[in-house]
C-alpha cells in the first residue's frame, strides 16, 4: 500500500534514489558523503578531534582553490558567505564597484547598498562575459578609487562563466580589494585564487563539491583581514561578522558559534573526493560532459543562452522557445514526475525564459548526462515539439 505523505513526510526522499536531480545545485550526493552525515555527532564546540577535522577541511578547501590564505567554513547556505563578506568589509560611504552581468552580480550591489555603500556598476549583457580590457579602460576614467569590488565567477541562473583570471589582475593593479562569488565554479572550473590576486573567494557545499546544502566557505587574504581590522566602526551583529572568526577561531581556537557538525563531516569527505581525482582529469570531465549536454540541447532544437565559449563547465542554460514558454513550468514538472529527471528553470529576468541543466560534481558523469538527454527527448516528443536531431545520439557523439 502506498504511504500517505501526510503520515510519512519523508516518503518522497526515500524514492529519490531512483530519480536524477540534474540541476545546478543542489546536486546528486555520493553515498560515501551521505554516510558521513550519519556518523555520531561530536560536541563541535568542545571536542579537539572535531577542531582538527575542521582545520583539515579548511586546508583541503584551500588546496582546491589554490590559496594559502585563511579558509573558513560557515554554518549556512552559500549566500551567507556573500553577505558576510560584504557586511564585514563595507562601511557606510565606501565606494564599491560591482561587476555585474547577471542576477548574482547585481545582487552583490544590493548587499553593498544595504550596508551603506555608494555603488558603481560595471555592467555587461547577461549573455556576454565581462571584458577585462573594457574594465581597464573604465577604471582609468574613474575619479577616485574604490574600497573594494565584487564579481561573480559563474552566473548560475544563466550558466555564464566570467574570465576572472583576467578580471582579478586588473582589480589588483588598481589596488582594489576583490570579493568573488565562485560558488558554482569551484571544483568544476579552473581557479587559481592566489595567482590571480583574489582577496575573498566564496563557495558553497551543494554545487560542484556535491555535498548537501548548508555550508558556505570562503578564503580571506591578509589585505582583507587588515581592512576589517582598520574599520572606522565595529562590524555590526554576530553571524555575519567575519572578524570574530579572526579573533576567536584563528586567534584562540574557539568557534564564534556552534558549527554544523554533520555537514562538516560530509563536506570533508566531498572535498577529499574532489582532491583524490587529479585536477586536470576533474576539470576535463566537467568540460566533456558540458560539451555533450550542449550537443543534446542543440539537437533538441534549442538555442544556448550564453554562447558555448562563454558557458560554464558546471551549468548549461538555453532559451525556452515561444511555442513552449506558456507550459515551461508544467513541462519541467512532467519531466520530474513522469520521467524521473529534474532540470531547473531560472530566476530574475530569465525566469520563465530559460531552462538549465547542472552537470557539476556527481552530476558530471556520462551515464547521468545521457539519462537527462533521453528524458528530455521523450518529454519533447510528448509535447509535440519537432526536434531537428536526436539528443541522446548527439550526446553520445560529443562524448566520443
Amino acid at each position: 500500500m502506498a504511504r500517505d505523505s501526510e503520515h510519512d513526510p519523508l516518503g518522497f526522499a526515500r524514492g529519490l534514489g531512483e530519480k536524477l536531480v540534474f540541476t545546478p545545485g543542489p546536486t546528486e550526493v555520493a553515498e560515501e558523503v551521505r554516510e558521513a552525515m550519519a556518523l555520531p555527532v561530536a560536541n563541535s564546540d568542545l571536542d579537539p578531534d572535531f577542531a582538527r577535522l575542521y582545520r583539515a577541511t579548511c586546508r583541503q578547501l584551500g588546496e582546491l582553490m589554490h590559496t594559502r590564505n585563511d579558509v573558513l567554513v560557515l554554518a549556512g547556505e552559500g549566500l551567507l558567505g556573500l553577505e558576510a563578506a560584504v557586511a564585514s568589509l563595507v562601511e557606510p560611504g565606501d565606494r564599491v564597484l560591482c561587476l555585474a552581468n547577471g542576477l548574482y552580480g547585481r545582487g552583490f550591489a544590493d548587499f553593498a547598498r544595504d550596508w551603506g555603500a555608494e555603488v558603481t556598476l560595471f555592467e555587461a549583457d547577461d549573455r556576454e562575459p565581462l571584458d577585462a580590457a573594457e574594465l581597464e579602460r573604465f577604471l582609468a576614467e574613474q575619479e577616485g578609487g574604490f574600497a573594494l569590488a565584487t564579481l561573480v565567477h559563474c552566473e548560475t541562473p544563466t550558466g555564464l562563466l566570467n574570465p576572472v583570471d583576467r578580471l582579478l589582475p586588473v582589480l589588483k593593479r588598481h589596488g582594489i580589494l576583490s570579493v568573488m562569488d565562485s560558488v558554482s565554479a569551484i571544483a568544476a572550473a579552473p581557479l587559481e585564487a592566489d595567482a590571480w590576486g583574489a582577496d575573498v573567494v566564496l563557495g558553497g557545499s551543494q554545487k560542484a563539491l556535491s555535498a548537501p546544502p548548508g555550508l558556505a566557505f570562503l578564503s580571506v587574504s591578509p589585505a582583507a583581514w587588515e581592512r576589517m581590522r582598520r574599520r572606522r566602526r565595529p562590524i555590526p551583529g554576530v553571524y555575519l561578522n567575519l572578524w570574530r572568526w579572526h579573533e576567536e577561531w584563528l586567534g584562540q581556537g574557539i568557534f564564534p558559534y556552534t558549527p554544523s557538525t554533520s555537514d562538516v563531516y560530509a563536506l570533508h569527505v566531498a572535498v577529499r573526493r574532489a582532491l583524490d581525482e587529479p585536477e586536470a582529469e576533474r576539470l576535463a570531465r566537467h568540460e566533456r560532459i558540458a560539451r555533450a549536454v550542449r550537443a543534446a540541447v542543440r539537437a533538441a532544437g534549442f538555442e544556448l543562452y550564453p554562447r558555448e565559449e562563454a558557458s560554464s563547465p558546471s551549468v548549461t542554460a538555453w532559451l525556452v522557445p515561444e511555442a513552449l514558454r506558456a507550459r515551461e513550468a508544467e513541462l519541467r514538472d512532467r519531466l520530474w514526475r513522469r520521467h524521473g529527471v529534474m532540470m531547473a528553470g531560472s530566476w530574475g529576468p530569465t525566469a520563465g525564459l530559460v531552462w538549465r541543466a547542472g552537470h557539476m560534481g556527481e552530476n558530471a558523469r556520462p551515464e547521468k548526462g545521457e539519462r537527462f538527454a533521453r528524458a528530455l527527448a521523450e518529454l519533447l516528443r510528448e509535447a509535440g515539439w519537432t526536434m531537428p536531431g536526436d539528443p541522446p545520439a548527439a550526446y553520445r557523439a560529443a562524448l566520443a
